[in-house]
């Protein structure tokens, strides 16, 4: 779940336009990153995954609605918060094209009492989209998914999405304004819900975020971005229910990555709970799942080993963290510390 830092080929590292572990598509916040992914499971600098830091599919895909962009970031014990955006569909009043927004609007009624104003604040107080930001960088399916507004609102949006994407590492905050501006032009298109539940998370705004998510998995259906779904229960304080998103008819649905990405998220919760020897079950059958992209491999690996130490398995934890340290060629987790750690004690 990491995402990009600017700059052109660089700019949108982010989920826009990535398949949802169902085999369905991911928006621009949703996952991935410049060489590996962002990680879920345990913000609060435990076990293996952090629980603000979504590190989205495998690293070698590109998830974040451009073509061409990954960012990673790292997978310790500190944790971070994660994103994704949408909003509006609204009609803009302005300019020429407008045809389906308008179409759309006269459905939903008359609007209430200053709404003209308020939409128009809303644009005037949107964050500047950079001329260099062109709709051409988001993946072709999620452009298809904007053609539903209007051709002016439709480049407003996408260069909205490519910077939410972009800025989502460096700065969470700007990110999330984009993501909440693309959500205010195109609310009814599922990829701007999608980017902002999981810029929103980024952020470390739990509450926005499931809100968002829970409202792009109703559009687009499929079992949505689940794991960030149960990470974010665990940032509002509530292990229990992200352990009972882990057991839900959706996590049927995930994939092999997208099952042991909520594994670790769900392991997470249980050692929130004091469940240790739980989160160890959780973590057992991804441990030994030889259908995990590198990145996600690892993740689990070093997981595993934590769960293993934490019910005082310290052969176990020392051999799990080897293998971390043998499968992490670029250095992103902390295994080496933490097994000194373990042969210092």
């Amino acid at each position: 779940m990491s995402e990009s830092s600017g700059g052109s080929g660089s700019r949108g590292q982010h989920r826009g336009g990535s398949q949802s572990s169902n085999g369905g598509r991911r928006g621009p916040g949703g996952q991935g990153g410049r060489g590996g992914q962002r990680s879920y499971g345990n913000r609060d600098n435990n076990r293996g995954g952090e629980r603000g830091g979504y590190r989205g599919r495998g690293s070698d895909d590109n998830r974040d609605g451009r073509r061409n962009n990954r960012d990673d970031r790292r997978d310790n014990r500190s944790g971070q918060g994660n994103r994704d955006h949408r909003s509006g569909g609204r009609p803009n009043r302005g300019g020429q094209g407008q045809g389906d927004d308008r179409r759309r609007d006269r459905h939903n009624g008359p609007h209430r009492s200053g709404y003209r104003e308020e939409r128009i604040n809303q644009r005037l107080q949107e964050p500047e989209i950079p001329s260099d930001v062109s709709p051409k960088e988001l993946d072709p399916g999620i452009r298809q998914e904007l053609r539903s507004l209007s051709k002016d609102n439709a480049d407003k949006v996408a260069g909205h999405l490519v910077m939410a994407a972009a800025l989502m590492d460096k700065d969470p905050e700007k990110a999330l304004a984009h993501a909440r501006a693309a959500k205010d032009r195109g609310g009814r298109v599922p990829i701007t819900r999608e980017t902002l539940g999981i810029a929103a998370y980024h952020a470390g705004q739990w509450k926005e975020a499931l809100t968002e998510l829970r409202a792009a998995r109703r559009m687009a259906g499929g079992p949505g971005l689940l794991a960030v779904m149960a990470d974010c229960e665990r940032g509002l304080g509530h292990p229990g229910k992200a352990v009972e998103l882990g057991h839900s008819p959706e996590a049927e649905e995930l994939d092999p990555e997208g099952r042991a990405e909520l594994a670790i998220v769900v392991a997470g919760a249980q050692h929130d709970l004091g469940e240790n020897d739980a989160a160890l079950a959780a973590l057992e059958p991804e441990s030994e799942s030889t259908d995990l992209p590198a990145v996600t491999a690892l993740r689990v690996t070093y997981a595993y080993a934590d769960a293993l130490l934490a019910v005082g398995d310290v052969p176990g934890a020392r051999q799990w963290f080897e293998r971390a340290i043998e499968m992490d060629t670029e250095d992103v987790l902390d295994s080496e510390a933490r097994l000194r750690e373990l042969k210092d004690a």
